[in-house]
């Protein structure tokens, strides 16, 4: 995932999580901002309940690497925010569950084949 398309600045995250609902699922609740932009953002939270550091870190790169498969509509900001259920599973599973979390969204592009 490109940087340019992740969120980091705390403003943010706090601004989109006050004032949108969450969709909420078994690993991750998801707040999904819609805007007029020409680009998308994910920002990634993984909280100190999860484990170290280095367990933290690791989730949050599987996520960027599985978020960078699909290609994005433009206009929406969206923060996911990761359930301690997530440990459990395999990338694999991590994978399908994050997918049929995006596809309910409807952020991804049609794919036209």
């Amino acid at each position: 995932m490109k940087k340019r398309n992740i969120l980091k600045n705390s403003r943010d995250f706090t601004k989109i999580i006050k004032s949108k609902t969450p969709y909420k699922s078994k690993n991750y609740i998801i707040y999904l901002d819609r805007t007029e932009e020409e680009s998308y953002h994910f920002g990634i939270s993984v909280s100190k309940k999860i484990g170290n550091a280095v367990v933290r870190n690791r989730i949050k790169r599987q996520i960027k690497s599985i978020l960078d498969k699909k290609d994005y509509k433009k206009g929406f900001n969206c923060i996911i925010i990761v359930r301690k259920s997530l440990l459990n599973l395999d990338f694999n599973e991590m994978r399908e569950s994050l997918f049929e979390q995006i596809h309910k969204l409807k952020i991804e592009k049609e794919r036209s084949e």
